[in-house]
């Protein structure tokens, strides 16, 4: 028990609710920062992917950049794990295979795959249920795409 628990009593966590933009720019926020590291690579093809998107054409940069700037104040206060799931839950099932080609394409940006990249990738794959064949195709285009 904290010590202002029995004074204010028990604090409830906060229930996370994204729509479908703000939970497609999470997963591929999380997937810049997995690493503890954001390259400038990784930050071209996230901006550069996200005006390619239809959903995030009607968005100015400076839209763009406050929810970016709220995202990461989440993942501060409340840990990327909480992000992540109210992303993927925010993400409507016909986008399940553009997040992930999306969120896979950025983590190949660099060149390199780190285990936590990794670990995200796979966390992506079973939490939006995507069929294994689809997922490691998705994986093999993108590591072709970004062999160059």
């Amino acid at each position: 028990m904290g010590l202002f628990d029995s004074v204010l009593g028990k604090r409830r966590s906060t229930e996370l609710s994204l729509g479908p933009v703000e939970s497609f720019l999470a997963i591929t926020l999380l997937a810049i920062a997995a690493d503890g590291y954001i390259s400038d690579d990784e930050t071209r093809v996230l901006n550069s992917t996200l005006w390619r998107q239809k959903m995030f054409r009607s968005y100015s940069s400076d839209t763009i950049a406050s929810s970016i700037d709220r995202l990461l104040g989440i993942i501060r206060r409340q840990g990327s794990e909480v992000l992540l799931n109210a992303a993927i839950a925010g993400i409507p099932h016909d986008l399940h295979d553009t997040v992930f080609a999306v969120t896979t394409d950025i983590i190949l940006a660099d060149g390199e795959v780190t285990a936590e990249e990794e670990d995200l990738l796979n966390e992506l794959h079973q939490a939006l249920d995507l069929p294994d064949d689809l997922a490691q195709t998705i994986v093999a285009v993108m590591v072709i795409k970004n062999k160059g």
